[in-house]
């Protein structure tokens, strides 16, 4: 059968300017044009839109769903069930976030009791809840699935002691960008003692260090006005420009 893209948004709930983005994108190209230019398309397209609208009902980004939905037709299967697999481990972690979280409920009314490691578990899995919740969607799109959920996994593995090195390590380095405000200087040893500090900080998260990766980090901080606040608010106006150009300069 042939579909108008009118048909195609009325079977599917997209809207026509999605369809037409679609295709400007290069992810979901009608079939053919009309005699009159209009576009028409077939049953593979309706196909490849449903595998869309899936990918997209998970959070992928559009760059990484195209990726996923232009390989071959026998890779399809292995495809989905590999979205199968990430999503039921997904699943599991809510799962566990909820027991937590309903755990701690229990605690605060008293009914049952939490050991300091129990309540620094939870402590980590809110934090990385919040984390989702304000950027899961911006770092998935800059550093993919894979690399999100491997750091996700090494906070969750975070021993006590590491965190308050982690904690450390960072006011040492909001310290430290302070200092550098007053008189900025690049190279200096202020400066790379600070992108040392930065660096370390990171390494507590991160599965593997990257200098482009890093790069890309600071590039993110200086696009997004939460990131600007939060250093501008504990160094000074000018940090997160201050840590971006000194990040940009030694990674």
């Amino acid at each position: 059968m042939e579909y108008t893209i009118k048909q195609i948004a009325e079977i599917s709930g997209v809207s026509t300017r999605t369809l037409r983005f679609y295709d400007e994108r290069s992810l979901l190209k009608p079939a053919f044009l009309s005699e009159a230019g209009y576009r028409i398309y077939t049953e593979k397209e309706v196909d490849r839109l449903q595998q869309i609208l899936l990918y997209r009902s998970m959070g992928l980004p559009l760059k990484t769903i195209k990726e996923l939905i232009d390989r071959p037709d026998e890779k399809i299967q292995e495809t989905l069930l590999e979205q199968r697999n990430q999503l039921e481990q997904k699943r599991q972690e809510l799962d566990h976030l909820l027991q937590v979280l309903d755990d701690t409920l229990r605690y605060y009314k008293g009914e049952i009791t939490m050991t300091n490691k129990e309540k620094f578990d939870t402590f980590k899995q809110e934090k990385l809840a919040e984390n989702e919740a304000n950027y899961g969607q911006e770092i998935r799109e800059k550093y993919g699935e894979k690399s999100v959920e491997e750091s996700n996994r090494k906070w969750q593995n975070m021993s006590e002691a590491d965190y308050q090195k982690m904690q450390l390590i960072e006011q040492t380095l909001i310290d430290k960008l302070t200092q550098y405000l007053v008189a900025e200087e690049l190279p200096s040893q202020l400066a790379e003692e600070i992108f040392s500090l930065h660096k370390s900080w990171l390494q507590f998260s991160w599965k593997e260090y990257s200098g482009e990766a890093h790069k890309g980090l600071s590039e993110m901080y200086l696009a997004d006005e939460r990131f600007i606040h939060y250093y501008d608010d504990k160094s000074g106006h000018g940090a997160t420009e201050a840590l971006y150009q000194i990040i940009q300069h030694y990674a």
